[in-house]
């Protein structure tokens, strides 16, 4: 089979967030050359767009694999309907133009035999051609900033232990659906997550975690692993019932969501990222080494978080965090007992594994601040992207919260809630 990549640029005096409006409806009725076009759904929740073209009887189907509206991309995989190509992946970024209005680049890899690759991509070309002229004139007129969808109503929430070893304490919702659980990071509780429990309930049930020794959970006996965070996680689920979890996490939390995901990906309805990822699972020993020992000598001089809780406050938090959020973030990490510091730094700088992309089957979607000094954008964007690329049929979706630093959840609880009901809503119920 033979490669090649089809690749058109245009311009438009509409603004990009006009040009993105119409580009980001996956399924909207824009192309010239589109007769008529529905949404469906595979057994993930991944949207599939399945078209006929005018004069033909052909129904073509093609499912998104990558989205982003900070970034204003979105990419796609062809599924069925061209003759001959072995696979298609398309890709278009709206960018702004040099002198105002946007720029267009939409492009394709094609892997066909010859001499019908040659056909495709030419048919390609013209098909670009097209649709960049179309949204040149048509969204001129629908050049307005969209308004934020509002929020869903607060689902009431309720504490519970769960006994055992370790004692777990949660807040959840009594909705109906998967689990939505959320694992917050090292300087976190599961207050953190209030917000977006109590909105993520309105969508199905929820509950937020406080790891071994934070809150009103215990800590294990032993040196806490990674493992036993995933077990605390298969203790939760079979207390609530649960059939499918979707993961939500941020930092610590992330990185153990990930590692669950790679032990039970198919108990897995969804997975959220926040401010991280891979953890150290990707450092080497000396950076793992350095990171735990510089966090160590505070606690080794007889200080406890809150003592250095400012300090903290000062890395996770974004220039323009309000006086509350740091006030929020500060007791949230003066609350955390010395012990339960030093196991979770323990933990998370001896990582079991590196993490095989390819096992996620899940929809994924990962954010992190603007202004995240831990996470930043170009980071998680990079990791996004290679979930993109390893994954099987993928369904990524990729965010910058703005104005936002680490603790993007709690510097941006609305931001972040509306993003991550727009994932919640897609998914199977």
């Amino acid at each position: 089979m033979a490669r090649e990549t089809v690749e058109v640029v245009g311009v438009s005096p509409a603004s990009p967030e006009a040009v993105w409006s119409a580009v980001s409806d996956f399924c909207g009725h824009w192309h010239p050359a589109i007769a008529t076009i529905h949404a469906e759904r595979d057994a993930r929740g991944a949207l599939v767009r399945a078209f006929t073209a005018h004069g033909e009887s052909t129904v073509y189907r093609e499912q998104l694999t990558w989205l982003s509206d900070s970034d204003r991309t979105l990419a796609y995989t062809h599924l069925e309907g061209i003759a001959g190509a072995q696979s298609y992946d398309g890709r278009i970024a709206i960018g702004a133009g040099d002198h105002g209005g946007s720029t267009l680049r939409w492009s394709a890899r094609v892997e066909a035999a010859s001499p019908r690759l040659q056909a495709i991509c030419e048919g390609t070309k013209a098909i670009f051609e097209a649709g960049i002229a179309a949204l040149s004139e048509t969204t001129l007129a629908t050049d307005a900033t969209e308004q934020p969808r509002p929020l869903l109503a607060s689902a009431a929430t309720r504490d519970i232990v769960i006994d055992g070893e370790p004692r777990l304490a949660l807040t959840t919702t009594d909705s109906d659906g998967p689990l939505c659980l959320f694992l917050h990071g090292i300087g976190g509780s599961r207050g953190n997550w209030l917000p977006q429990l109590a909105a993520a309930g309105g969508v199905m049930r929820a509950a937020a975690l406080d790891l071994r020794g934070y809150g009103g959970s215990a800590l294990g006996r032993m040196q806490s692993t990674v493992e036993d965070y995933c077990d605390d996680i298969l203790r939760v689920k079979e207390e609530l019932g649960a059939d499918r979890l979707v993961l939500v996490g941020l930092s610590l939390g992330s990185w153990i969501a990930t590692s669950f995901a790679m032990r039970h990906p198919e108990m897995l309805a969804g997975l959220v990222l926040s401010g991280g990822c891979t953890g150290m699972s990707e450092a080497s020993l000396e950076e793992r080494e350095t990171f735990r020992v510089s966090r160590k000598v505070p606690l080794d001089a007889g200080q406890t978080p809150a003592d250095f809780a400012p300090a903290v406050v000062k890395v996770l938090a974004g220039p323009n965090a309000s006086d509350a959020v740091k006030e929020q973030l500060f007791r949230s990490m003066a609350a955390i007992p010395s012990a339960t510091y030093r196991d979770a730094l323990v933990c998370f700088t001896n990582p079991s594994e590196r993490f095989d992309f390819s096992r996620l089957t899940m929809p994924v979607l990962m954010m992190t601040g603007d202004h995240d000094r831990l996470a930043s954008p170009s980071e998680i964007r990079g990791v996004a992207g290679r979930i993109l690329d390893q994954a099987s049929r993928p369904d990524i979706r990729y965010e910058t919260i703005a104005d936002a630093g680490h603790v993007c959840n709690v510097e941006q609880p609305a931001a972040y809630s509306r993003i991550l009901l727009d994932f919640l809503r897609k998914l199977p119920r």
